[in-house]
């Protein structure tokens, strides 16, 4: 189920927001001035002024053009830890909490799960390591993105959970992005714990935090919500292929000219299992086309998935 995974073109993420040329030759000063300010022995109000110009800051970097996926990942393992601890003082600052969600959720799937499937052939055990690390990270964003949700809306665990639709919470729009993550890493964990019934079992909590944020902006993310849902639709119990590849539509509609991630997520979800290897290859290279002709961080990750696919299609037919 990687591919229930967040696209890579979503938005207010770490991969796409944190690396473009000017971000990373400061990044190394603005974590620095973080651990600094973290250690001052000030006045609570001019300290929490400091702290949450940092945490704007790092929220709102604009999106790059960084195409080197080895400085992403050493880059974006410095702005993880620096968000979380920033996170641990501004326990309110909800764009702080959904960044954390994103760049742990987006980490997990790009340079941890999906190096795993590459390992897997070659050293199973290593694989399975990883795959445990995702996990683990997958989980984490999970519990940044819940926790900011409890914190905005007390009770929302307790009414997502509520076996009544009446009861279930709505979302502000403020919200819809932490949902979405959420969601996603809540997906990502569960694809990685077969062998945790307990795990499996929240697929429905899961299925039902990414419908209610389908249902108040259905289009977030420019179709990186979509992708979830038809993800979400062919892995739920009595799922609908026919309701799954219109969400997939519905992505490749609203962000496939673009974004890499719409084709890719049709590539494996529709046409990867129904044996389509045809489709499954031209789906593949639009992504790559997609890819060249908007070369930012997030299309180059699902370019460099797309021509591994691409070379293992042998083995997946």
């Amino acid at each position: 189920m990687h591919s229930s995974l967040p696209s890579a073109g979503s938005p207010t993420t770490c991969l796409s927001t944190l690396l473009g040329s000017s971000a990373v030759r400061t990044l190394a000063r603005r974590l620095a001035l973080g651990l600094l300010i973290l250690g001052l022995a000030a006045c609570s109000t001019p300290r929490q002024l400091l702290l949450r110009g940092v945490a704007d800051s790092l929220t709102s970097q604009e999106q790059g053009g960084e195409d080197d996926l080895q400085l992403a990942r050493e880059a974006s393992a410095f702005y993880l830890k620096l968000s979380e601890s920033l996170a641990l003082e501004l326990p309110d600052h909800l764009s702080l909490a959904q960044s954390l969600a994103s760049g742990f959720t987006q980490y997990a799937y790009a340079f941890v799960a999906t190096e795993a499937e590459r390992l897997e052939a070659r050293d199973s055990k290593a694989a399975q390591a990883l795959r445990e690390r995702a996990a683990r990270l997958y989980a984490r964003a999970r519990r940044h993105a819940l926790a900011a949700l409890e914190r905005s809306q007390s009770g929302f665990a307790a009414a997502l959970a509520s076996p009544r639709p009446q009861d279930w919470p709505q979302l502000s729009k403020e919200q819809v992005g932490l949902a979405y993550w959420g969601a996603a890493s809540w997906g990502g964990l569960i694809s990685l714990s077969k062998d945790s019934p307990e795990v499996v079992a929240d697929l429905p909590l899961a299925v039902r935090l990414a419908s209610l944020a389908y249902a108040r902006q259905p289009d977030y993310g420019n179709g990186a919500l979509a992708i979830l849902m038809g993800s979400f639709e062919l892995a739920r119990s009595g799922g609908s292929a026919a309701q799954a590849l219109r969400y997939f539509d519905q992505a490749i509609a609203l962000g496939g000219q673009r974004s890499a991630a719409p084709w890719m997520a049709k590539a494996e979800n529709v046409a990867q299992a129904a044996g389509d290897r045809d489709s499954f290859e031209a789906l593949l290279r639009q992504a790559l086309a997609v890819s060249a002709a908007h070369p930012d961080l997030p299309n180059t990750v699902t370019a460099d998935r797309a021509r591994w696919l691409l070379a293992s299609a042998d083995d997946l037919f």
